[in-house]
Formats: structure tokens, sequence, C-alpha cells
């Protein structure tokens, strides 16, 4: 059963991804990885909220299964995280390439954080 609940978690997941990559290119183009950087965060926070509901007890196993493998698993994306360094850098853009990466573990670790103290304090 444990199976299913990811599964789940994923079919919401990676279409959330992919729609929301779609929808910050057209607005703000194509030029830096922006709608990959925003899910990246956004799932980063996600899953720090859902580890701090857990370290307070609110959220038992099927809740971290679904939203946190499941969800966050098919939401954030290392491998097109890589993939997008390595074509600004194959490109010539070497600073926004190291740009985005510091950014993006910056803000990542940043939101984890966040969300985090933000579960603890809900359900702590």
């Amino acid at each position: 059963m444990n199976w299913l609940l990811v599964a789940v978690g994923a079919m919401v997941g990676a279409p959330l991804r992919y729609l929301t990559d779609r929808a910050v290119r057209a607005r703000y183009g194509t030029a830096f990885p922006w709608g990959t950087f925003l899910v990246n965060v956004v799932g980063s926070l996600v899953l720090g909220v859902l580890t701090g509901a857990a370290v307070a007890g609110a959220a038992g196993s099927g809740l971290r299964l679904l939203l946190g493998t499941g969800l966050c698993g098919a939401l954030t994306t290392y491998s097109t995280f890589s993939y997008e360094t390595l074509g600004l850098a194959r490109t010539g853009a070497a600073r926004s390439a190291l740009g985005y990466v510091l950014l993006s573990v910056a803000a990542g670790l940043g939101a984890a954080f966040a969300g985090l103290a933000l579960g603890e304090t809900l359900w702590g």
C-alpha cells in the first residue's frame, strides 16, 4: 500500500512541475531556468514543513510517503537542475551557471529550514 501513496503523490507532483515550468517560461523566457528553480525551492519548503510536522508528531508515515516521497520527489528535480546548469555553462553563460547553482542551493536550504521552523511552530 505504501507504493500507492508514493504513486498518487507523484501523479500530482510531476504534472505540477511541468505546468509550473511551462508557465514560468512563457512569462519570463528561457534565458534562465526560473521554472526549475521555483519548483525546487517550493518543494524544499513543503518538505521542510512536512518534516517539522513529523518531528512534532503530526505527520504519520502515510502522509510523509504521499507528500514527501511522492509529491516532493516528483515536483523537485535534481537531474533537470544539473542539465540546465550544464546547458548554461556550455552556451557561454558560466557566470549564470554558477549563480544558478549558488542561488539554488542557498534558496533550497533556506526554504527547507524555514519550512522546518514553520512546521514545528504550527504543530509543535
